[in-house]
């Protein structure tokens, strides 16, 4: 199978590292949705990042449904997610949380790159979003004791989170100082320093206008 996207997208990143985690081999098309959209197509006609194509052709779009069919794939003991109860509907809390987040940071970064003169209320809207998210995300991290978000083990709630982070630091440095979010700093510091996030990493290179 193959995935298609850039790693500095925080989607596409968190779905190489689940693969990676979950010790998948897959190849990896580095194609851009700007630059690389008539190659994407056939594949996703929605031209999006990321998309997995399976070995017999079929392709898997959007990011939470990759993780359902690779946490599907590797079984129950090994997922990084519960099937089922309250520990689940807290992990996809987290996880549609910091999806939310990356969907806005990317929106805010297209917003700069690509319009020659930028709509301030969309702006506004987008900060005010990315900044609420931040402190309800920080304020969830900072009670929880253990080294991940739901225990002991990493789990796609944390991949996410870390994911996010990295990518609005990068896009927005101005919007994330780490003195306001030391929980979520250390969280970020901690998934970093793993072999897959080490291995699965790309410097942020948006479009240009």
């Amino acid at each position: 199978m193959f995935l298609i996207g850039q790693y500095d997208s925080p989607f596409v990143r968190r779905v190489a590292i689940a693969l990676k985690l979950y010790g998948l081999t897959f190849e990896h098309q580095p194609w851009s949705t700007f630059g690389d959209a008539d190659k994407i197509a056939p594949y996703n006609p929605l031209r999006r990042v990321p998309t997995l194509v399976l070995d017999d052709g079929e392709a898997l779009i959007e990011s939470t449904i990759i993780l359902d069919y690779l946490d599907e794939l590797v079984g129950e003991a090994k997922a990084m997610l519960p099937r089922s109860g309250t520990d689940r509907r807290k992990h996809l809390r987290i996880c549609a949380l910091a999806s939310g987040l990356g969907d806005k940071a990317v929106s805010l970064l297209y917003e700069r790159v690509l319009r020659t003169e930028q709509l301030a209320l969309w702006v506004e809207r987008c900060q005010a979003q990315i900044g609420d998210v931040l402190k309800v995300l920080e304020a969830e991290r900072a009670k929880v004791a253990t080294p991940y978000w739901l225990g002991e083990r990493i789990g796609h709630a944390d991949v996410a989170v870390a994911c996010v982070v990295r990518f609005t630091r990068e896009a927005h440095p101005q919007l994330f100082d780490a003195s306001r979010y030391p929980a979520l700093s250390a969280h970020a510091e901690r998934c970093e320093a793993l072999p897959p996030f080490k291995e699965i990493v790309q410097p942020l290179a948006p479009p240009k206008g």
